[in-house]
Parts: structure tokens; C-alpha cells; sequence
């Protein structure tokens, strides 16, 4: 049976979660089966999740299959750059060192705080009128 370079990692942030799958490849990206030019407008996004293969130096090397949802494009992005990351260290573990310094493989906790009750939001108060 032959051997399938397959390295598959999961990504998350806020509320947005994507399953990464990276074959040996030509370097294309897809992001629930559209090009990720296509699925992602802003610039800084593309950029932004590729960040990972630049830093291991592997940008040509991998086609990346992503299905990511929940949340918006912001941590949709940030979803997949933790992914590719994650699946980078199965590819090789020696990368650890790099990707941690650039801050890639660690989720970023940082949630929407909920709104309270008798308040506008989460800290925005109703306007307070002394008469």
C-alpha cells in the first residue's frame, strides 16, 4: 500500500474552527473548496495565514485543503494560520522552535465577552438621565 504524505491539524480562534489537510504538493490553497484569493478579499487575511509556511520556509511545498466555519474572516484566518501551523510540527517537529516564537501554535483565547443584563452590552451602559 503506498505511503500518502497526508498531515491533517485542527485551528481555532474566537469562534471559528478549521480542519486543516496538507498533501505534498504544487502550493495551492483551498478554503472550502474555493482558491483562497477567491475566498478571502482582504490582502492582510491571505498574507496572515500563510505566515507559517513563509517562517518554515515551505510555502511551495504543500496543497492545503481547509474546511473552516463559525465566526468571521478575521478569525476564520487566524483559525487556519493555528491549523497549517499545527500541521506543520507533524511534518517536522523541529519547527516547534519557530513557530512558537512567532506565536502561531498558541490559541488565541481571546473570546467576545457576553452581553450582561440591564446593560446596552457587555460594558456599555443605557444613557443615565438625572431628570
Amino acid at each position: 500500500m503506498p505511503e500518502v504524505d497526508e498531515y491533517i491539524a485542527v485551528g481555532r480562534r474566537k469562534t471559528s474552527v478549521a480542519r486543516v489537510r496538507m498533501l505534498t504538493g504544487s502550493g495551492a490553497i483551498i478554503v472550502n473548496k474555493k482558491p483562497v484569493e477567491e475566498y478571502f478579499t482582504r490582502e492582510v487575511l491571505k498574507t496572515d495565514l500563510r505566515r507559517p509556511l513563509e517562517i518554515s520556509k515551505m510555502l511551495g511545498n504543500f496543497d492545503i485543503k481547509v474546511n473552516v466555519n463559525g465566526g468571521g474572516p478575521t478569525g476564520q484566518a487566524g483559525a487556519i494560520r493555528h491549523g497549517i501551523s499545527r500541521a506543520l510540527l507533524e511534518v517536522d517537529p523541529e519547527l516547534r522552535a519557530t513557530l512558537k516564537a512567532a506565536g502561531f501554535l498558541k490559541r488565541d483565547p481571546r473570546m467576545k465577552e457576553r452581553k450582561k443584563y440591564g446593560q446596552k452590552g457587555a460594558r456599555a451602559r443605557f444613557q443615565f438621565s438625572k431628570r
